[in-house]
């Protein structure tokens, strides 16, 4: 059984408030626009770090991290990418591929809107974390815990942790 952390979209901008919704978890999995390695390691200082770089991260963090991981968690297959879409619109980039080989679990951020829906076509549970950084057009910093428990993905939180502005 493992408790993950979920997040993405911090562009260098890591809240001291996030690090209280990060304890108690065995992993933090960061679905892309990290900002910078600095940040990258913070995290991972706390638990083990599986992350993927997005379109605003520079060398430093796309010379450690891929586009996107594909790997088991338990016994749940998991895609973690940065632009994917979601149900009924996935990205033209992945599309053909999440058709012909769906994962159980489907992570990409970008967009900064927390979102978590079921894929009944694909059979896949598709999760975006929002943002818990400061830059976009979001208004309120966010993550999502969980946990995998051999197959099962249960006791979803959504965690709010700071308004921007305030």
């Amino acid at each position: 059984m493992k408790r993950i952390a979920l997040l993405s979209d911090t562009h260098t901008y890591l809240d001291e408030k996030l690090f209280k919704h990060l304890e108690g978890c065995d992993e933090i999995w960061h679905a892309g626009d990290i900002g910078n390695i600095e940040t990258a390691d913070r995290l991972a200082a706390v638990a083990p770090l599986t992350a993927v770089y997005g379109n605003a991260d520079g060398q430093d963090v796309r010379l450690v991290y891929p586009l996107h991981q594909r790997f088991k968690c338990e016994d749940v297959d998991v895609w973690l990418t940065h632009i994917g879409g979601y149900p009924k619109r996935y990205d033209k980039t992945i599309r053909e591929e999440i058709k012909r080989n769906p994962p159980a679990l489907f992570i990409s951020g970008h967009s900064h809107i927390l979102k978590v829906m079921f894929d009944k076509e694909l059979n896949l549970l598709h999760m975006n974390p929002g943002a818990a950084g400061l830059q976009g057009f979001h208004k309120v910093q966010t993550l999502l815990q969980f946990t995998i428990d051999g197959k099962q993905i249960k006791d979803l939180e959504v965690h709010e942790f700071g308004t921007k502005g305030l």
